[in-house]
C-alpha cells in the first residue's frame, strides 16, 4: 500500500493538472501495449499501434519493463500544474544531469536481478533485443549518442502509438478533471481528493493507494500534482524518488477504447436549433438537470440530446456521484466555434 502524508500546508497546496501529460502517456501506453488485459478498451488501439512501429518498442523495453519500477528521469514534471508538452518534455529528459541517469538505470538493473531470481525455472521473459538491452549500460557512461538514440525511440513510438489518439486522450482528461473540478467546488480539496478512483482513498490527513509494495511518501509542504491518465491503469504511479515534486498519477474514470475523434455520418443528426442549444449550454461541464434547466428544455428531453451527442464524439459523460456530468470533448468544442478540430500540434503543445 502506497501511503502519502498531507498536512494543511499540503492539502492548500494539492493541484490538478491542466491536461495530459505527453511522457506520462508514451510510457504509461507502452505498458498498456504489452499488457494483454483490457482487451476491450486497448486491443484495437494494440493492433493498430503495433502496424506503425518499427524497432521503437525493443529499445524502450531496455529501459521499461513490463512491470515494476522504470527510471523517474523518462517523465520529467515542473512545478505548478502545467505538465510538459512532447518537445519541451523531451528536452527536459535531455538535460537530466548524468549522475541521476546513472543512479535510475542502476536501479532498474536491481528490479531487473530480482525479477529474474523470482522467476520460474525455465520461463523466460519477453524484452528488448540483443543491441537494445546494451542499452542501459551505454546510458551509463553519459554518452550523449545512446540517449540520442532513446529520445528518437520515444518520440518515434509517441507518433506511433500515442499522437493519433491524442484528441481522444485529451478529451477524456478534461472530462475527469470536470469532474474532480465539481467536487472541489462543492466540498473543497477534502471532497476531491475523496472522489479520486476507488484504488485511492483518503483518509485525512493520509491518502491511501492500492501499489505493488509498502510505501510512505511525506509531502513536508510540497504539496501533491494530481495527473489524471488515459494509459494509467489499476493502481496508480508515483516518483521512486521522494525528493522530486510530488505527483500522483491515477487512471481517469471510464476512458473508453481509443479512437480517432473524426467526424462521421452521425453529424446529420445535429441539425437543428434545440441540439445546438443542448451542446452550447453544456460548455465546461453540467449535470441531465442543470442542462435541462440551461436549455430550457425536459430532464427526458436533455437526456436523450446528451445520448445522440454522446454518440456522436462531441459529449463524454461520467458519473458523479448520484448524477452524471457531462462534458464538451475537443470535436463538440471545435463544432461550437465553428472550426476545424484542434490540430494534434496543437493538443500536444
Amino acid at each position: 500500500m502506497l501511503r502519502i502524508h498531507v498536512s494543511r500546508l499540503d492539502l492548500s497546496r494539492v493541484r490538478m493538472a491542466t491536461r495530459p501529460d505527453a511522457l506520462w502517456e508514451t510510457i504509461l501506453s507502452f505498458h498498456r501495449l504489452r499488457d494483454r488485459r483490457a482487451s476491450t478498451v486497448f486491443g484495437k488501439w494494440r493492433t493498430e499501434s503495433r502496424t506503425r512501429l518499427n524497432g521503437e518498442a525493443q529499445l524502450l523495453a531496455a529501459v521499461v519493463p513490463p512491470r515494476g519500477y522504470f527510471p523517474d528521469f523518462l517523465t520529467p514534471s515542473q512545478e505548478g500544474a502545467e505538465p510538459f508538452g512532447l518537445d519541451t518534455g523531451i528536452e527536459a529528459l535531455r538535460d537530466t544531469p548524468a549522475d541521476r541517469v546513472h543512479t535510475e538505470l542502476e536501479l532498474l538493473a536491481a528490479g531487473r536481478t530480482r525479477q529474474r531470481a523470482d522467476r520460474p525455472v525455465g520461463q523466460r521473459a519477453a524484452g528488448a533485443g540483443r543491441a537494445a538491452a546494451a542499452l542501459p549500460a551505454a546510458l551509463m557512461e553519459g554518452r550523449a549518442e545512446p540517449l540520442t538514440r532513446l529520445i528518437s525511440a520515444l518520440r518515434s513510438y509517441h507518433q506511433a502509438a500515442v499522437e493519433p489518439y491524442w484528441p481522444h486522450i485529451r478529451a477524456s482528461v478534461e472530462a475527469d478533471r470536470a469532474v474532480r473540478g465539481r467536487a472541489l467546488l462543492d466540498g473543497g480539496t477534502d471532497e476531491l481528493l475523496a472522489t479520486l478512483p476507488p484504488s485511492i482513498r483518503w483518509r485525512s490527513p493520509v491518502l491511501e493507494a492500492d501499489y505493488p509494495f509498502d510505501r510512505d511518501l511525506y509531502l513536508d509542504g510540497r504539496g501533491l500534482l494530481l495527473q489524471p491518465s488515459f494509459f494509467c491503469r489499476g493502481a496508480p504511479v508515483v516518483y521512486r524518488d521522494p525528493s522530486l515534486p510530488p505527483v500522483l498519477v491515477y487512471p481517469v474514470a471510464n476512458p473508453g477504447a481509443p479512437v480517432f475523434a473524426e467526424p462521421g455520418p452521425w453529424l446529420g443528426r445535429l441539425v437543428g436549433h434545440t441540439r445546438s442549444a443542448v451542446l452550447s449550454s453544456i460548455g465546461t461541464g453540467c449535470t441531465t438537470s442543470e442542462l435541462a434547466r440551461r436549455a430550457g428544455v425536459s430532464l427526458a428531453s436533455a437526456s436523450q440530446h446528451a445520448s445522440v451527442l454522446r454518440e456522436a464524439g462531441l459529449v463524454l459523460t461520467l458519473r458523479h456521484g448520484s448524477s452524471v456530468l457531462h462534458t464538451l470533448t475537443p470535436l463538440g468544442g471545435s463544432l461550437l466555434r465553428g472550426g476545424a478540430p484542434l490540430t494534434l500540434h496543437q493538443g500536444l503543445a
